[in-house]
Order: C-alpha cells, then structure tokens, then sequence
C-alpha cells in the first residue's frame, strides 16, 4: 500500500511535480507551435477551438498547475501535485473499468527509455485480470518525419506495450526504442488490427501521438503528460483525451515504480 501523502512526497522528491526539469521556455514554446496546428506538437488531435497562446497558458495553468503569467518566460515549469495525484485517481478509475469488462487493450508510448516499465506493469496487470492485450502491426514499418528529414521506424512490442525503433540491425543486440511524438504508430496499430477483423481496443493507453491520435479516431484513451504537451490538455478539454495526467515524462525510469504501485491499488489490481 503506498498512501497518497507518501506519493505526494515522491512527486516532488523525483521531480515528477512540483518544479520539473521543463523548462517554462520549452512549455511556451510548444504552446506557440500548438497555436500555429504544428503536427509536432498537435500529435495527431485535430482541436475543434481556436486555442491561441493566451488560452492555451490558461488551459495549462487550470489542468497542470503551470503559471497562468504570460510574462514569466523563463525558468524550470511548476506541475501542481494535487492534480497529479487527481490525474492518477482518474487513470485508475479508467484502469479499473476495463479490467471489470475484461476488454481489449492497447498499450504505447513515445518514451521507451522512460516510461515502458510503468506501462510494461499496467499491462500484466490487465492481462492477468483476464484483458486481451492487443499487438497489432508488430513489425511493420512506419515512416515518420523528423528534424532530420524522414526517417523509417519498425513498431515493436515489449511485454505488450508498443513502441518505434530504428529500421536495420539493432545496435549491440539490442532493440533500441526511439523517442516519437507521431500519431502515425497508433493510426497503423489499429489499421491492422481492423484488417485483421478485430478486436479493437475498448481503451488505448499511453502518451504523446499514441494518447492523440486513438482519441481523434474515437477511441477511449488516457495518458501521461508533461507542461510541455499541451495537445493532450486540449484533447481532454475537449472530450477526445479521456484522462491526462500530468506529470514530468523524462526523469529515471525507477522514479515512476511507486506510480506503478499507486495506479494498480487504486484500480484494485494489485496482486
């Protein structure tokens, strides 16, 4: 059992809220972009608002706790650790439901290096609870434009949770997951999983385009978030994102085990 004053004290201790690593230049920077509908940082969601600069400040300061001050330009971000404890309690909620209905799932995400093991245990847990863990389009390649121009990725899966890597041998024997913000991994997972007659995940749970680009589709999804990604503030502001919490994406993937041990208590899957 890991009390909520315990995680609370783990939040801000690893970094995870309170002041983060993220900077308020990266934050505003990403709103900016959002503003502009840059793919880069609208991951896949289509918003139906104007969502300019100044609402997209107030939006990040009312869901992460961020300074609603548009002259504070500089500095590390602030996440609020009472709406990540809030996130999280919704996350389990959204967990509990779809163990209760033992429905498909799927599991990805943008941050291997970081977050798979976070997932890797959410996904054991489910399918112990008797959901089907979904991996569709193992293998298959995608293409996805980057800063360095286009570039080939395969989707992968590690204990059902998916991820891009690198097309060509891995390095050293290895599968080296590669950091993505792209929509396009989660629109070819559930692409294939159609061809294939099913099933489709009931709820896709994850970050960045993974989160983005199942709920534009119309697909349950709820996720992690840092100040910087706002798209998944505006998805579930506007009802696309069923949850988004957040929290800082990029510290010691260690740092997020009690999460881990929080998120299945709250959804009563622990075992």
């Amino acid at each position: 059992m890991l009390s909520t004053g315990a995680l609370r004290a783990h939040l801000l201790a690893a970094g995870l809220a309170g002041t983060v690593a993220t900077s308020r230049e990266e934050s505003l920077r990403s709103y900016r972009l959002f503003a502009a509908r840059d793919p880069r940082v609208t991951l896949g969601l289509t918003p139906a608002g104007g969502w300019d600069e100044a609402a997209l400040l107030r939006l990040m300061a009312e869901k992460c706790g961020v300074s609603g001050d548009p002259a504070h330009r500089s500095g590390p971000d602030v996440i609020d650790p009472e709406r990540t404890l809030r996130g999280l309690d919704a996350f389990a909620g959204r967990l509990a439901a779809v163990a209760a209905r033992r429905a498909p799932v799927l599991f990805g995400t943008g941050h291997p290096h970081r977050l798979l093991g976070f997932y890797v245990a959410l996904a054991d847990a489910l399918s112990a609870a008797g959901c089907d863990v979904l991996t569709p389009a193992q293998g298959r390649c995608v293409d996805i434009t980057t800063r360095f121009g286009l570039r080939t990725y395969v989707l992968d899966y590690v204990r059902g949770v998916a991820f891009v890597r690198e097309a060509g041998p891995p390095e050293g024997g290895r599968e080296q997951g590669a950091h993505s913000h792209s929509a396009l991994p989660v629109r070819a997972a559930l692409e294939s999983a159609a061809e294939a007659g099913g099933p489709l995940p009931e709820l896709v749970v994850g970050d960045h385009g993974w989160v983005c680009g199942a709920g534009q589709l119309g697909i349950e999804a709820i996720g992690l978030a840092d100040t910087d990604d706002p798209a998944l503030f505006v998805g579930e502001a506007e009802g696309q994102v069923a949850v988004a919490v957040p929290l800082d994406d990029g510290v010691r993937s260690a740092y997020y085990r009690p999460l881990t041990r929080y998120v299945l208590n709250r959804a009563c899957l622990s075992r």
